[in-house]
């Protein structure tokens, strides 16, 4: 059964329509100017861009909430809701010896996703340049993305390499039929590079036997480490071949492998590996995300070339010492109006950066009127979108609306900063990764605590802290 949605989430969703049909507004005005040019086939490639990675993503987004189930079933899941790779590793142990295990067996954690990152991923591929610690794109399992990841690339190509991504299970789950393990993990192999059949986004191919990749990591890890061993859980789903969000098929035999490294000795280097891991996934979701960053530049960046524009035109001063006394009154109430609306998506840019929550609903209200405005100008013929600057500022604008209205930065906004625990402790209780079962706040004298549902799953209730056992 699907979970209604929150308040604020269902906000983001209103937000996200209107900034989607807008996007593909402008595409259409933008493919209709394009194709009067000599440059049509250049003008091809924002089309693109806006559909690809603005338009598609967002509404498979939510179309999936509709049919997708919300609890596990053995399939991970992208950033945009569509089904992604199987599950089909599991680990029991902690992170230190995950970490440990991994290293040995000569496996790359991989980076984080940043703009640098991103950058180098992408001139690394153009130009076939080794990139061993390259960054994958997100998955989901629990309702959160992937804990870690590890690769091998292979022969130095970055568009081939081997991967896996782990999740920890939250604290009491057990695997469908009772089996309780630490991890889970979803294993594939890269080919090459290509466009995703459903986002049309540029993105990595997986090779179609799963269960070979799956193989080959439970391998690597008995080979390297004596110490480790494996059980087999047969037929953990029934074997069945589908498609991964990226559209890409593959088929598995439903087993999964139960990696065990209980007995695999820790000698402190790799604790400390897992620490500075868990202080920088920390340190990556305590500051702002990309997508954040990117509407804030924009609308930064946009704000002030509007200023600059107007109150540079020396034809609004020329206008001002023509009129009378009630037409400077007129228009100076109108610049005075505008520039508010300006100054004010600048204050709430900032906001936004500080995890205003309240700021980020005003940038996205003042964005979607800004927008709206200029559409009403189009359809009554008082403005006329070319390919100029108008229709760049509304592009744009349009790209800052869905990015502000995105899962990742309406997530990171409505995340607390958490001060109650020792940074030590903090960093002991994240380098075993293992989930706090409760949080205590001293002036609200209230805890979280879990309460198993029927079909498995863990979600934390609010109770007293007067209350009884």
């Amino acid at each position: 059964m699907q979970q209604p949605l929150p308040s604020a989430t269902l906000f983001d969703r209103i937000a996200f329509l209107a900034g989607a049909a807008a996007a593909l507004w402008l595409a259409a005005i933008i493919a209709i100017q394009g194709v009067r040019t000599p440059w049509a086939l250049f003008w091809f490639i924002p089309v693109w861009a806006i559909l690809a990675y603005l338009i598609l993503p967002r509404l498979h987004r939510m179309l999936s909430d509709l049919y997708v189930p919300d609890y596990f079933f053995g399939r991970t899941r992208t950033a945009d809701g569509l089904l992604g790779d199987p599950v089909n590793l599991a680990v029991d142990g902690s992170a230190a010896q995950l970490d440990q295990v991994m290293t040995v067996a000569g496996w790359h954690r991989a980076d984080e996703i940043t703009a640098a990152s991103t950058w180098r991923i992408i001139t690394s591929t153009l130009t076939r340049r080794s990139y061993p610690t390259a960054p994958v794109s997100p998955l989901m399992l629990f309702g959160r993305r992937h804990d870690i990841a590890y690769q091998q690339e292979v022969a130095g190509n970055p568009k081939q390499r081997h991967h896996v991504r782990f999740w920890h299970c939250p604290p009491g789950w057990l695997l469908p039929g009772g089996a309780k393990v630490g991890w889970l993990g979803a294993g594939t192999y890269d080919t090459d590079v290509g466009i995703s059949f459903f986002t049309l986004q540029v993105t990595h191919r997986i090779d179609q036997n799963t269960d070979v990749e799956r193989d080959y990591v439970v391998a690597s890890t008995q080979g390297a480490n004596p110490e480790v061993s494996v059980r087999i859980l047969r037929d953990f789903t029934t074997g069945y071949h589908s498609r991964n969000g990226g559209g890409d098929q593959f088929i598995t035999d439903g087993d999964l492998p139960i990696i065990d490294l209980l007995n695999v000795s820790d000698d402190g280097t790799q604790q400390t590996l897992a620490t500075e891991a868990a202080r920088s996934s920390t340190s990556v979701a305590a500051r702002a995300p990309l997508s954040t960053i990117v509407a804030v530049a924009i609308v930064a960046l946009v704000a002030a070339i509007q200023l600059i524009d107007v109150f540079g035109d020396g034809e609004v001063w020329q206008v001002l010492r023509t009129q009378g006394s009630e037409g400077v009154i007129a228009i100076i109430v109108v610049l005075g109006i505008y520039a508010a609306m300006v100054l004010a998506q600048l204050l709430m840019a900032v906001q936004v950066l500080r995890r205003g929550r309240r700021a980020r609903a005003v940038l996205m209200a003042l964005l979607v009127i800004s927008i709206l405005l200029m559409a009403i100008d189009y359809l009554d013929g008082t403005a006329v979108l070319g390919l100029d600057w108008t229709l760049l500022t509304a592009s744009v604008q349009c790209i800052a609306l869905l990015a502000l209205s995105s899962e990742s930065s309406g997530a990171w906004a409505r995340r607390k900063r958490r001060h109650a625990e020792p940074e030590a402790v903090e960093a002991r209780k994240i380098a075993g990764w293992p989930p706090p079962r409760s949080f205590s706040f001293t002036r609200s004298r209230h805890s979280l605590t879990p309460r198993r549902s029927s079909c498995g799953s863990v979600t934390w209730v609010r109770r007293s802290a007067f209350a009884g056992a």
